[in-house]
């Protein structure tokens, strides 16, 4: 029986999609596999079985990549599954940012004690006046499945979409509208875009990448938007800005210190993906994905490992090889198969940074000493018989 740990609670839309093969399991030392959502990973032992993590959602600063990856343990996340809660907030945070929608309810509950509110509504309601985002210039940087939704559905509202990202793959490129304007140097998006929302992973390369220096070249009275992470933004620059009304607004799904302080900064308690509907895609997914791992050996949105997609094994065995990605490598996993006399029938072998991977379809059941032979291997991670 193969067992899975939750660290979070998981939307049984996910979880009721275990076989008769798994069972929940309350004791992570036991599991093959964890589905997690928020819960911070760094400080736990990870176990001796531990197969595969699946993070029910996008970010993965929660999870240790480089340990897990070292100890031959795949993690996925759940790219896009989200997107469409993300993308309703992302839209809702542009209203809140052209028109004081805020501010205009804050009034109405100061004075829900005026017998002449109404009269009196009249008068006040010019203090909360805005604009209309009609006609307006987005640049959209990160073109990923939030960013091209958010892209996507601002150009229907008749917005200027101006999208960048360098590394834009083709079936995100072939998603978005023909409206939008794909841009090659994000300079044009600073310096042209009256409203600017950033769709990024957490990476070295952009920590803290909207800064002074970058802000100094946006548009004068700018709105930016952040539902990606806090940290994107050096916060300090960001509430001189407001201060300095360089930047009118700044709408925030991360709530800290710094940024609830912040004068003019819209800062909403992370609910991007805090809906039914995105909490009951992203548990589907990550089971699916960690259970064909288990069971297949296939891999599909890890951020540690490449993909590796060989379908279901039609052979007598199938093994799993999670290693580095150095020389050799194949010649020595072929060449101990070969001396415990196992034909492949089908093989491949994916790479990724400094880690790969291989799967091999064998026309006979492996020997344990053969794959003791290959745990033996200098550069192998984790050896495992998936069939």
């Amino acid at each position: 029986m193969k067992k899975i740990h939750c660290l979070n609670a998981v939307s049984s839309c996910g979880t009721s999609l275990l076989t008769e093969d798994y069972t929940l399991t309350d004791d992570i030392k036991e599991a093959d596999g964890v589905l997690v959502r928020s819960a911070s990973m760094h400080e736990l032992e990870f176990p001796q079985g531990l197969l595969a993590i699946a993070r029910a959602g996008a970010g993965v600063n929660n999870i240790p990549l480089d340990e897990c990856a070292s100890k031959g343990i795949v993690v996925f996340n759940t790219p896009g599954a989200n997107a469409n809660g993300v993308k309703e907030l992302v839209i809702a945070g542009l209203m809140l940012a052209s028109r004081d929608i805020e501010g205009g309810i804050r009034w109405c509950k100061d004075n829900k004690d005026d017998e002449n509110i109404a009269k009196s509504t009249e008068a006040a309601k010019k203090a909360f006046a805005g604009y209309e985002i009609r006609g307006k210039k987005l640049g959209v940087i990160g073109l990923g499945a939030i960013g091209a939704e958010v892209a996507n559905a601002c150009t229907s509202l008749g917005m200027e979409v101006y999208g960048y990202d360098p590394y834009i793959s083709i079936n995100a490129a072939w998603k978005l509208s023909r409206n939008i304007k794909h841009i090659t140097s994000v300079d044009t998006i600073y310096q042209e875009c009256d409203y600017i929302t950033l769709h990024l992973p957490l990476i070295d390369s952009t920590k803290g990448m909207v800064n002074k220096a970058v802000l100094d070249r946006m548009k004068d009275g700018v709105v930016v938007l952040n539902f990606s992470r806090d940290i994107l933004v050096n916060e300090d620059d960001m509430a001189e800005a407001l201060k300095t009304g360089k930047v009118k607004r700044y709408v925030t799904d991360f709530p800290n210190p710094k940024s609830v302080h912040m004068e003019g900064a819209i800062v909403i308690p992370h609910l991007g993906a805090s809906t039914e509907e995105s909490e009951d895609n992203c548990a589907k997914m990550a089971v699916e994905e960690i259970v064909d791992y288990i069971d297949n050996g296939n891999i599909r949105n890890s951020v540690n490992f490449p993909v590796c997609d060989m379908g279901v094994c039609k052979a007598a065995s199938r093994i799993a090889v999670l290693h580095l990605n150095i020389p050799n490598m194949i010649g020595q996993i072929t060449g101990t198969l070969a001396a415990g006399d196992m034909n492949i029938s089908d093989m491949t072998n994916k790479s990724r940074e400094k880690y790969a991977y291989t799967l091999l379809d064998l026309e006979s059941v492996p020997d344990e000493e053969s794959i003791r032979k290959l745990s033996g291997i200098k550069g192998v991670l984790r050896v495992r018989v998936v069939k």
